[in-house]
């Protein structure tokens, strides 16, 4: 594992019974891995289009090894999921490849609620602690191979 300085993750409140649930299971994971609860830093922003600017500007500080981008979309009557989902995807690729900071996606895009409850916690498991052992090993792979 590397010996972090800091993680950080970014959580949107929007969808927050889901967003909770997977920042948990983050959390969590960090912890089975001895991340450090001082090592670990939550920001909360609005909803999941925010997620990528203030993941940049945190990756751009030069005081994290890893960011979790930690968010929920679910598919209402309208375009506006697709107009979401798709700019948080292509958003986080940016903010890490613009901050060189691994940026994690880890974003549910779901169908309806039940489909996001089971993916933060229930019969899909916890995408957040996913998310977590995703960033620990990027971290990790920067640290000893891509300095």
């Amino acid at each position: 594992m590397a010996s972090f300085a800091a993680t950080n993750a970014v959580v949107a409140r929007f969808n927050e019974v889901v967003t909770n649930l997977l920042l948990e299971g983050a959390l969590e994971t960090f912890r089975r891995h001895s991340v450090r609860e001082e090592d670990i830093t939550v920001v909360k922003v609005p909803g999941s289009f925010e997620i990528p600017v203030v993941a940049q500007k945190l990756g751009k500080s030069g005081n994290f090894h890893a960011i979790i981008c930690i968010g929920a979309v679910i598919r209402g009557d309208t375009t506006h999921y697709d107009a979401v989902a798709n700019s948080a995807a292509s958003g986080v690729l940016s903010a890490g490849i613009g901050s060189g900071v691994p940026c994690i996606f880890g974003v549910l895009t779901c169908e309806d609620m039940d489909q996001a409850l089971n993916r933060a916690g229930g019969k899909a498991g916890n995408k957040g602690a996913e998310a977590a052992l995703t960033a620990i090993e990027m971290a990790s792979l920067f640290e000893h191979h891509l300095k």
